[in-house]
């Protein structure tokens, strides 16, 4: 096996590019941050990986790491190259507060060694409220702006957005449009104003506008913010639509929820969900995990070896192209 790993790595750029790179990942144990994280473990020789994990539950930072490892997804990286695996290592913190909720010291090993930043975590709740979507789709994007601004060796930011943050149009371009709503006035606001106030559903309905939930209202705010604060920095975004079970990697199916379609199937699988209301003709825009995930590793190496003077966006989506109804 290592010796296929080797020739592969030898003909790929993007593998290359990981060689010996230091990696900060947020959202690792989400289901697209596990992929991920799996996937440069599996694929490249990085140098290390960090993961901004918090303590859940009463769960310490450290043991969600093992809890992760543990699981099921990188049984192919414990079988063939389980030495990867020493090279995670969690750094405690919190999305939701300042600074990421990053000590000083795990603050300054970031500063000085990461090159490679990707920041997928989020509330993807349709229905979260206002003032914690607010916090963890946006002030949170805030704090990682900050934190790239002082890194000293940062090649390529990689921001995981979402191709309905502008639902409100029929076509969506690779581009940042402008945001319904001031991203900053927003962040304020939620921090003075009364949260049971603004997380009425009289109040948040206005407040978001033509947006349909808070989920596609903040990830069009985020995106807004990175033009903004962070002009200058070697930023990316990546837009996928409907995140659904493996295609190929880490194997054929795997998925860790019930959300979307996977619940979908599941209860119809089980004959729990025997009639469905739905529109036959309408898309389900939906994209196995391990297409996002690849096209994230690739579009750290090509925001990092071929810089653009503007952000560039890509969206990940099957649309018309390869529909599915």
């Amino acid at each position: 096996m290592s010796q296929n790993f080797d020739e592969v790595t030898a003909g790929s750029p993007v593998a290359q590019f990981y060689e010996n790179r230091v990696i900060f990942i947020t959202g690792s144990t989400g289901f697209m941050g596990k992929v991920l994280v799996e996937k440069l473990l599996r694929s490249t020789s990085v140098k290390k990986i960090y993961l901004l994990i918090r303590q859940k539950k009463g769960v310490a930072t450290q043991a969600r790491l093992q809890d992760l490892l543990s699981s099921k997804l990188f049984d192919s990286v414990r079988t063939t190259r389980a030495g990867e695996l020493s090279k995670l290592v969690a750094v405690h913190g919190d999305i939701t507060q300042p600074r990421l909720g990053l000590s000083t010291q795990d603050e300054k090993l970031l500063v000085e060694n990461v090159s490679v930043v990707f920041h997928s975590a989020a509330t993807v709740k349709f229905d979260e409220d206002l003032t914690k979507s607010v916090a963890m789709n946006v002030e949170s994007v805030q704090s990682m702006i900050s934190l790239c601004k002082k890194m000293k060796k940062l090649e390529a930011l990689v921001h995981v957005s979402t191709a309905y943050c502008n639902c409100d149009r029929s076509e969506i371009k690779e581009e940042v449009y402008p945001p319904p709503g001031n991203p900053q006035g927003f962040i304020q606001l939620c921090k003075c104003m009364d949260e049971e106030t603004l997380n009425s559903p009289e109040m948040t309905a206005k407040l978001i506008g033509n947006r349909p939930n808070t989920y596609t209202f903040t990830k069009s705010l985020a995106e807004n913010l990175l033009i903004t604060e962070g002009a200058g920095l070697p930023i990316s975004i990546v837009r996928p639509s409907i995140v659904s079970a493996a295609w190929r990697e880490p194997f054929p199916g795997w998925v860790d929820n019930l959300n979307g379609p996977t619940g979908l199937i599941a209860g119809c699988g089980t004959g729990i969900l025997r009639t469905l209301h739905c529109g036959r003709d309408l898309l389900a825009d939906l994209v196995p995990v391990d297409i996002p995930i690849n096209l994230m590793c690739c579009v750290a190496w090509r925001t990092a070896t071929q810089p653009s003077s503007c952000t560039q966006v890509y969206n990940c989506t099957s649309s018309s192209v390869n529909p599915i109804t």
